[in-house]
């Protein structure tokens, strides 16, 4: 399933002394199995364009195509929409609401209107998929659980109406390390297990470059630049003036370069800097 963003705008409160532009002019393709990170500073437009996508927000202007079809167009069916394009946002654990964690997750498909027992097999599939087991979990109270857990179960309600595209909105916010690194293993297994396509809204710079295939960097409502992870961290004084970063060990590799060594600065993981070290060091040092 392919996601065509055209020429989109979207104004808040217009005609208003409060007018205020959130998005302007966007254009951005992102194609069937792709892994895209969507980064910029608070402000800058990201969770305006993605509740766009699946249409939880109308366009002042523009058009958002999904397999060609322009979702506001008379006729279509933004509840088919919304099922093909799954939206998590920033701290989804504050929409449970259910008494049990089964019914939860349950919530979507049986909206979708689905029979109890595709509803029953999907809540399983569902939980199983973001790594927690049915049996143990379906009749305590989602807020009996764990930060990290509540979370998951979260995801797992999106993923029960089988979307083709996942979108995630700082999935890792709030959460103690042990749980921000389970939440990304657990999106990093599924999408390889689902094959889905998956749009991540990060501020953290590691975990896009660790995890994404492509990036697009927002600044002042616009995409300012996208591509690879590797070209776009490359731009380090760019991204530094538009109030963001490049993952440290980046940065570290692009200060030895400065500093005269013969190393590759296209380095996005402590692995590759070790790697690439190593290699000159063996090669003819660092000195």
């Amino acid at each position: 399933m392919s996601i065509d963003v055209k020429n989109l705008t979207h104004i808040y409160m217009p005609n208003t002394p409060f007018e205020s532009a959130a998005i302007q002019d966007i254009n951005w393709s992102v194609k069937d199995g792709e892994f895209w990170g969507l980064i910029g500073h608070t402000g800058s437009g990201k969770s305006t364009l993605i509740q766009h996508l699946n249409g939880l927000l109308k366009p002042t202007s523009g058009q958002v195509l999904v397999d060609g079809v322009n979702i506001y167009d008379k006729g279509v069916s933004l509840k088919s929409i919304r099922q093909k394009i799954g939206l998590v946002f920033q701290y989804p654990e504050h929409q449970l609401f259910e008494e049990t964690v089964e019914r939860d997750v349950a919530f979507g498909p049986k909206n979708m209107g689905l029979r109890e027992d595709e509803i029953s097999t999907r809540v399983k599939e569902a939980l199983e998929l973001v790594g927690l087991s049915y049996k143990e979990i379906k009749d305590k109270s989602p807020f009996e659980l764990s930060g990290g857990q509540m979370r998951r179960v979260a995801i797992a309600g999106v993923l029960a109406m089988k979307p083709e595209t996942l979108i995630l909105d700082e999935p890792t916010a709030g959460l103690d390390p042990k749980g921000r690194d389970e939440i990304l293993e657990e999106i990093v297994r599924l999408r390889d297990k689902e094959k889905i396509t998956v749009i991540l809204v990060s501020h953290s710079m590691e975990d896009v470059a660790k995890l994404v295939d492509k990036l697009a960097v927002m600044y002042r409502g616009r995409i300012v630049s996208q591509g690879p992870p590797r070209e776009i961290f490359q731009d380090y004084k760019g991204l530094v003036e538009i109030g963001l970063g490049i993952p440290q060990i980046t940065e570290l590799m692009i200060k030895l370069k400065e500093n005269g060594k013969d190393v590759a600065t296209d380095i996005l993981t402590v692995d590759e800097a070790r790697a690439e070290i190593i290699k000159k060091v063996r090669r003819k040092g660092l000195a």
